[in-house]
């Protein structure tokens, strides 16, 4: 058995770097195992995120990585978390290489895994003319022709949005049929509805200039908004035993406002646990969940 931490954090991204700040500023002692897969790995940049605007996912994750560093309290190892169990009084977490390592607390930012339409050459674009948040992206877009590929329920609401970036049509695929109060919403933000399913996307990728229809059309667009749905990218919250919601675009690890899981000792933040994704909000969620670990060492579960 390796050695023996306070909590272990599984995930080095925005929400566990966020979570291990706060318990290495309190003096305890926390590993970090980090797979180096980010969901966000295939985007160029991160935007909308306070004082990191505009650097790539890699530079702020090595940056915050060497601060956290800098607490001597704090370790990161390069590796993937394979199977996690509590065994008696403490956790134990063991990598993909055969070394274990246990833990009072666990802290869950495992992330979640893309699964994209079963569209040609979609995913060539993935993060760069195709694109998952307007929030995120759709500055760099704003003014070209845009679109909205409809993966579920929700996509309706995305196609709302994204006018006020640019001229929109909302791609229905068969999935979606808007109700008269909703089309006429749509309307009203000239959103232009197409129900002829996207077969082909065109364009020298990772650019984009048109969509090709299943009648021959071709629309001519420049940036894809598509919401896929999401699968957990780790196993660790199945083999522990927590519990799930069903989201519009896949589960999600149930935690409460403090981040604790359903298993008394796991914590769990950012997109593994939340519906909304966003580098902010994992970030936040991570600090929530550090802080929450760190309490329940003091004052109990």
């Amino acid at each position: 058995m390796g050695q023996h931490y306070d909590v272990i954090v599984i995930g080095g991204s925005f929400a566990g770097l966020s979570a291990a700040m706060q318990l290495a500023r309190a003096r305890r002692h926390v590993l970090v195992l980090d797979s180096r897969t980010p969901r966000n790995r295939f985007a160029s940049h991160v935007h909308g995120f306070l004082g990191q605007d505009g650097k790539t996912p890699g530079e702020i994750i090595d940056e915050a990585t060497a601060q956290l560093l800098a607490y001597p309290s704090a370790h990161v190892a390069a590796g993937e978390a394979h199977s996690a169990a509590r065994v008696d009084d403490r956790f134990i977490v063991t990598q993909s290489s055969g070394s274990a390592s246990s833990a009072d607390r666990l802290i869950l930012a495992t992330g979640v895994r893309d699964e994209l339409p079963a569209l040609p050459g979609l995913d060539k674009r993935w993060g760069i003319s195709a694109l998952h948040c307007p929030y995120c992206h759709g500055y760099e877009v704003a003014g070209k022709r845009l679109g909205v590929l409809a993966t579920h329920s929700l996509s309706i609401h995305q196609a709302m949005l994204v006018p006020d970036w640019g001229p929109t049509t909302w791609f229905t695929q068969g999935i979606i049929e808007p109700s008269p109060e909703d089309t006429e919403r749509l309307k009203a933000r000239n959103v232009q509805i197409e129900r002829v399913p996207v077969v082909d996307v065109l364009g020298d990728a990772p650019n984009m200039t048109g969509l090709r229809l299943a009648d021959g059309r071709i629309i001519e667009i420049d940036a894809l908004f598509v919401g896929p749905r999401a699968e957990m990218a780790s196993p660790l919250a199945n083999q522990l035993g927590c519990e799930f919601d069903e989201g519009p675009m896949g589960a999600v690890i149930r935690v409460d406002d403090w981040k604790q899981t359903s298993v008394p000792g796991v914590f769990a933040a950012g997109d593994a646990a939340s519906v909304w994704s966003n580098a902010t909000f994992a970030a936040a969620a991570g600090v929530a969940a550090g802080v929450a670990a760190h309490r329940s060492l003091i004052f109990g579960l």
